[in-house]
């Protein structure tokens, strides 16, 4: 295979990704959303930092790195929400051309400031021969830990009774204790496609968002844009808990379907502090988890980035997201970066401590 030509790096000068670029992204309805156009568009549109351009690495005929630009460094295009970058190409695209991309990318970073890559599946298809390709030059491609990812693989046609029997002992006396309740005083919503109602949901998630426990939204239009956006494709799974007398809104959480609607991902949650006895957290989850087990038929359950102890109690397998500092040791930033990793690799094994055992939330 003759190696590829030096990437080339494309700024962008709108807020969705050009027209071109449909060949390497995922097709709606079927493949990865983080790697469609219907999450790089709402992420440019509704969640790009003050400051940073979005670029584009081109990387021969076949793969898209979609990155951004800040004060003269390179990363990856992600936000607080992303749960899984990668190198964007067409299904089937090989593992040599991914390596060749991999090779091609390092070969533009030759003498210049180090770049990060995070929010990595060190096992999925697209990243270990691009970055066995980036380590091919003369550049360090350094891991580290970045988040972790709660998931579980369901047996086709489990159902939601098979899987509530396993789960932990205290979470289904808690669940059974406060669906019994809720179902006297709550109604349970679900909203899956664009109209007047999507618009009254997402309305109701706010409100809860603000009620919640969660800290100010640096990006507070993104998650109205995203549901819109998912709610187009039908992939939207938009839960709303309301008190049954008044209709307030109680708790408020959203899922997003990808490949071709075989597995959920959890995108954001959230309940009202000031109903916490209630429980409507976990009411909620328990209610959308039954629904897309028992009637969108998913056969993964992902609860997206992140450790909080909710989520090894309603599934049971984590994977570790990872980042990589892609430096040059011959420029002195990169020298600095690859010395500062070195320090925090250090410093994080003097203090590691060993991690508690998951505890029974009053809300999740």
């Amino acid at each position: 295979m003759q190696p590829f030509a030096l990437a080339r790096l494309v700024p962008l000068a709108c807020t969705t990704l050009p027209d071109w670029c449909d060949r390497f992204l995922s097709p709606p309805g079927s493949g990865e959303f983080f790697s469609s156009r219907a999450w790089y568009d709402t992420l440019l549109s509704h969640a790009r930092p003050e400051g940073t351009e979005p670029i584009l690495a081109v990387c021969g005929d076949d793969v898209l790195l979609p990155l951004a630009r800040s004060n003269g460094r390179l990363s990856g295009l992600v936000s607080p929400y992303t749960l899984d970058w990668r190198p964007v190409c067409p299904p089937g695209t090989g593992a040599a051309t991914l390596h060749e991309a991999g090779t091609a990318f390092g070969r533009l970073l030759r003498l210049r400031a180090p770049c990060i890559l995070d929010t990595l599946d060190a096992q999925a298809p697209e990243v270990a021969p691009f970055l066995t390709g980036l380590a091919a030059g003369r550049l360090v491609v350094d891991r580290f830990s970045h988040t972790g990812n709660w998931h579980e693989a369901i047996p086709s046609g489990l159902g939601w009774d098979a899987y509530f029997a396993g789960r932990p002992a205290p979470l289904r006396t808690t669940i059974s204790r406060k669906l019994s309740r809720a179902a006297k005083h709550t109604t349970f919503n679900l909203v899956t496609r664009p109209g007047a109602e999507l618009e009254a949901g997402i309305t109701d998630y706010e409100a809860v968002r603000a009620r919640s426990w969660k800290p100010h939204e640096p990006f507070p239009s993104f998650d109205g844009a995203l549901m819109r956006r998912a709610a187009a494709l039908g992939a939207l799974r938009l839960g709303i808990l309301r008190e049954r007398a008044g209709g307030l809104a109680l708790a408020a959480q959203y899922w997003v379907l990808d490949r071709g609607g075989a597995r959920a991902l959890l995108l954001k949650l959230a309940h009202a502090e000031d109903s916490r006895a209630a429980s409507p957290g976990t009411v909620l989850t328990a209610l959308m988890v039954r629904h897309l087990l028992q009637d969108d038929s998913v056969t993964e359950l992902d609860l997206g980035r992140g450790d909080d102890a909710y989520k090894q109690l309603w599934v049971s397998k984590r994977r570790q997201r990872i980042g990589v500092v892609v430096a040059d040791p011959l420029h002195p930033a990169g020298l600095l970066q690859l010395a500062r990793q070195a320090a925090g690799r250090l410093r994080r094994r003097a203090r590691r401590g060993v991690e508690p055992t998951p505890q029974v939330p009053a809300d999740g």
